[in-house]
């Protein structure tokens, strides 16, 4: 049986060649030019670190293959400005489609509402997508390696710091830390979600936390919805935490975000 990521790379190749076929390296290194300058991801998590607790990527998500449609009345925008009031660091948002219902648009909209520095949460198998998020405004990428080869996790990093990027390795078991650890990105992400059968456990964090050496910048993704479990996972050493579907689900995402941060 085919399973989400092996859907998804196929569909993603499908799609990267149709993009290249109707866009050039060159009107898209014209259209980086006219972005701006990076905000910087991954200090932002460094410097918004609390003592005690996570800085916080919060992330702005319709739906998922997993949950179905996260959220109706979807304003990127709005959005982006309650988790930046809630305290966020800063913002990933979406732009798969049709697994997660995203678009480019939705980046655009919400990275400009903001000062954040914002990741393109996108599934990435070519370098060209690595350009292509640097002129969408993409302040960092994200590079999973369940779905690539050491190869072109490399090169998808390499392209990134030449832009400026910061680059987020992904990562699920112990085989694959170590594989990214051997690449040249400090910012490195534990999903606690298997993106194989979805299933959750934040225990993926604290099994896998002490390969990490203290030079890097940690994050844990998803299965975060409260404070009790952002104690949990400060205590593994991580940096930040990714949290979506928890925080979209809310009607106040304002005051959500700060009761998790434990702001109020």
């Amino acid at each position: 049986m085919v399973d989400i990521l092996d859907r998804i790379a196929a569909y993603k190749r499908e799609d990267v060649a149709q993009r290249r076929s109707k866009t050039t390296l060159t009107e898209l290194d014209s259209q980086v030019e006219a972005a701006g300058p990076t905000r910087g991801f991954m200090r932002a998590l460094i410097e918004g670190k609390p003592p005690q607790s996570l800085s916080l990527i919060a992330e702005i998500k319709k739906a998922s293959p997993s949950k179905g449609l996260i959220r109706g009345d979807f304003d990127p925008a709005f959005l982006a400005q309650c988790y930046q009031t809630g305290g966020a660091s800063c913002l990933s948002i979406l732009t798969d489609n049709p697994s997660f219902l995203g678009h480019e648009s939705h980046f655009q909209s919400a990275r400009s509402a903001v000062t954040l520095p914002c990741i393109r949460k996108e599934f990435l198998v070519d370098t060209w997508q690595v350009t292509e998020s640097r002129a969408l405004g993409a302040d960092a990428i994200l590079v999973i390696m369940a779905m690539i080869d050491d190869a072109l996790a490399a090169d998808l990093i390499d392209a990134a710091h030449d832009y400026g990027m910061d680059a987020l390795v992904e990562v699920h078991d112990a085989d694959e830390m170590d594989r990214a650890l051997h690449l040249k990105s400090k910012l490195i992400g534990i999903n606690n979600r298997n993106l194989r059968d979805f299933n959750v456990d934040l225990q993926t964090t604290e099994i896998l936390a002490n390969r990490v050496s203290p030079d890097h910048v940690l994050v844990s993704e998803s299965g975060i919805f409260t404070p009790f479990d952002v104690q949990r996972l400060t205590a593994t050493g991580a940096t930040a935490m990714l949290v979506g579907e928890s925080l979209m689900r809310q009607g106040d995402v304002t005051e959500a975000t700060k009761n998790l941060l434990a702001l109020t």
